[in-house]
């Protein structure tokens, strides 16, 4: 954990900004995987892990605003408990490590509640992605589970993302652990994959690893030879010689903040000539990304100019025509590079999307596309000083988007599907590293991770 102070600060800044009413958090519970007594490796709530730092299941917590109280609720274990897991410390300790004075037994919450609402009081909570807490809170407020995220607070979400979307020092550090572990695992990845094994063996491999480093992974590990599916998660492929393999991994430093890296390599270890100049866009792109960033720059903004990086890069092999310009603002580019450019990263690996992609990514001034392609871009609005976003261009042959928009013949003056065809088994490529905005431009966060071709051939071909 941080210093309390911290926690005290960032609860006091919140309890300010909104000014009257309750705010009521509830932390995550442990999840069975088959039965109670075998759970789900425990991960806590990440806005529950802001204000309070505690990671330990069973929490709940009240501020309330008028009064400037804060009391967090939670049961001290019973002896039948302590027999397995050892002696822990009590609420009333694990409170005061996060400067929390007053604490309760959680049946209290319920009457707590009950007797706010008989006072008429506000009481603020932030949407539910777990569907024990939407119970939870159904039961404490007497609001129907089906439509309960639709009275949870906007003005508090607002001012959360507001506050959390800022990294502080302390912060980015705790991130660039992170990315220095993840550097360890798409390290290992490149010298550990070769010819013959299933994409487990590799995943397998470097999870354990980032176990045995630090928090584990922030998010399951995306890695296949079949880089054209965007979130691949079979597994069961085998790698063969002359595959490109995309790791896409993360992991998470002990205060569970978050990285998020992704490398291209050759399994055999060196690179096609065509392979070769397909990485070379992508990586082009990945540096004019990171490049462009600026705080008070629209990531939409480079967004595009990254897409028109990609555009001119398959326009000078053939596979795309015309003027490029016309081509992006239309979306022809998106054939190759359907997704969109980051996302904010933090406590989450998609920092803050449980509340609300749009409230995070868009503003008053800046509205999501219906465009393909660029209407999955997850962060459009202006950037500030001090936000960390992923940069994570990538070019993909996808076999059925590819016949979809040739049966149409969509954007025939900009594609050239013959030439298309020609590379429709070719996969796909992503690299993407994790950046902080600055008043001055942008930092690349963490120890350098080896990205151009010679680095990853020299890595690559190092077999373990």
């Amino acid at each position: 954990m941080f210093d309390a102070k911290v926690y005290q600060k960032r609860r006091e800044l919140l309890r300010r900004k909104l000014g009257d009413g309750l705010i009521l958090f509830l932390g995550d519970k442990e999840t069975p995987i088959n039965f109670k007594g075998n759970p789900h490796r425990f991960r806590q709530d990440s806005t529950f892990l802001y204000y309070y730092g505690l990671d330990i299941p069973d929490l709940a917590a009240i501020i309330d605003c008028e009064e400037e109280r804060e009391i967090i609720f939670g049961n001290n274990l019973i002896l039948d408990e302590i027999i397995w897991t050892g002696s822990q410390p009590s609420i009333k300790q694990h409170a005061l490590k996060c400067g929390v004075k007053s604490t309760a037994a959680l049946g209290v919450l319920e009457e707590f509640c009950t007797r706010a609402i008989k006072q008429g009081r506000n009481i603020h909570f932030i949407p539910q992605y777990r569907d024990d807490n939407i119970l939870a809170i159904h039961k404490l407020l007497g609001i129907a589970p089906k439509c309960l995220n639709d009275h949870s607070s906007s003005q508090l979400a607002r001012i959360i993302i507001e506050q959390r979307s800022v990294k502080s020092k302390s912060e980015v550090a705790e991130i660039e652990s992170a990315i220095n572990l993840t550097k360890e695992m798409q390290i290992a990845a490149m010298r550990y994959a070769r010819p013959g094994m299933a994409e487990r063996e590799v995943t397998g491999f470097i999870e354990g690893l980032a176990t045995s480093l630090g928090g584990g992974v922030s998010y399951p590990v995306i890695f296949s030879n079949h880089g054209e599916i965007l979130h691949n998660h079979s597994l069961t492929n085998k790698l063969k010689a002359g595959d490109l393999a995309v790791n896409d991994c993360g992991s998470e430093s002990v205060l569970h903040y978050a990285s998020d890296i992704t490398r291209t390599f050759p399994v055999s270890g060196k690179f096609t000539s065509r392979q070769k100049d397909i990485y070379e866009i992508v990586l082009d792109a990945n540096l004019e990304g990171i490049a462009s960033i600026k705080a008070g720059v629209s990531f939409k903004d480079v967004h595009l100019k990254v897409c028109s990086v990609i555009a001119e890069g398959l326009k000078s092999f053939g596979i795309m025509k015309g003027n490029m310009k016309e081509a992006v603002a239309v979306g022809a580019h998106a054939l190759f590079f359907p997704h969109g450019l980051g996302h904010l990263l933090g406590l989450d690996s998609h920092d803050m999307e449980n509340l609300g992609e749009d409230h995070i990514g868009y503003d008053t001034n800046t509205k999501r596309s219906s465009q393909f392609g660029l209407k999955y871009l997850r962060f459009a609005k202006s950037l500030a000083d001090g936000m960390v976003i992923t940069v994570e261009p990538g070019v993909y042959f996808i076999p059925p988007l590819i016949d979809k928009w040739q049966s149409e013949n969509k954007f025939g003056e900009f594609i050239d599907y013959n030439k298309v065809n020609m590379n429709r088994s070719f996969g796909g490529i992503r690299i993407e590293d994790d950046v902080i905005v600055t008043s001055k431009g942008s930092r690349v966060l963490g120890n350098p991770i080896p990205k151009t071709t010679l680095e990853v051939e020299d890595i690559a071909s190092d077999k373990i």
